[in-house]
């Protein structure tokens, strides 16, 4: 009888090296006593759509997928969840004993997971949502958000065309507003999301006004470099309860742990302090 397989994984990008998800799911693979590897995978763009199958032959039971690769893998998926269809792209690979490499998004589900941990009561359906962005990480959010039962979303890029289209895809509960009047749009918000990657280190300033913002409105900033952008600290001292980008990274991480490792993992502050270090 042959000896099992010690399972590996990873994540695939170009570039690499920055990611702190080997941190996560080493953290998770060392706190459960798992056999199991987790490696950054930095694959050249020429080569995506020779290496991807090769993995599986390597001994690797899945992948995460980042930049620039999450629309790629679609192409080259043999299978695609509904949920990475709607949004477009895909952040995590299963390699199947069949052959066939299944395609799936959990940014969305990292994204509602998040929120919940964090503000334990939060009631979706009790009011709209501002999302401020239109890229890959809001359509992510868009989609988890309309799921889950939230009844209006105002949208807003700095590039208004961007936005058009997400209305078009996800249909008649998003409302387009220009970007000049995003800090109007505060006023009646119950959610305010920063899906842009404006005020992360090294990268502009969110400018929006942010005087609209009400006591009590959750804010929540997807950049967790820094962990308490400008965003989050201005929030929180207009009495906003507030949300870091970290715990969307971690809880996104768990299903595909889970489906490679068979342990689902508790994110919590051990986690955290052991990606922040």
């Amino acid at each position: 009888m042959s000896e099992q397989k010690i399972p590996l994984a990873g994540v695939i990008g170009h570039p690499i090296a920055h990611s702190k998800s080997p941190s996560v799911h080493g953290y998770w693979l060392r706190k459960y006593g798992l056999k199991g590897f987790y490696v950054p995978i930095d694959i050249d763009p020429e080569k995506i759509a020779e290496m991807l199958p090769r993995l599986a032959d390597l001994g690797f039971v899945g992948a995460n997928v980042t930049i620039p690769y999450k629309e790629t893998v679609m192409e080259i998926a043999d299978l695609i969840t509904d949920r990475a269809t709607l949004i477009g792209a895909a952040n995590t690979l299963i390699f199947r004993k069949d052959g066939r490499i299944h395609a799936d998004n959990t940014d969305g589900y990292g994204f509602i997971e998040n929120i919940r941990q964090t503000i334990p009561d939060w009631m979706p359906k009790s009011g709209p949502a501002v999302v401020l962005g239109a890229g890959g990480a809001a359509r992510a959010v868009i989609a988890s958000l309309l799921d889950v039962g939230v009844p209006h979303i105002m949208l807003t890029n700095r590039t208004r065309i961007r936005a058009e289209k997400l209305r078009e895809d996800f249909g008649p509960k998003v409302h387009v507003i220009d970007w000049v009047q995003a800090g109007n749009a505060l006023d009646d918000a119950d959610l305010v999301v920063n899906s842009t990657s404006l005020g992360m280190a090294g990268k502009p300033d969110l400018r929006i006004p942010l005087d609209g913002l009400r006591p009590g409105t959750i804010v929540n900033d997807l950049v967790y470099t820094p962990l308490r952008t400008r965003l989050l600290a201005t929030a929180e001292e207009r009495g906003c309860r507030v949300v870091d980008g970290l715990g969307m990274l971690l809880h996104q991480a768990v299903p595909g742990f889970e489906r490679w490792f068979g342990k689902r993992p508790v994110v919590d502050d051990h986690v955290r302090a052991a990606v922040l270090r």
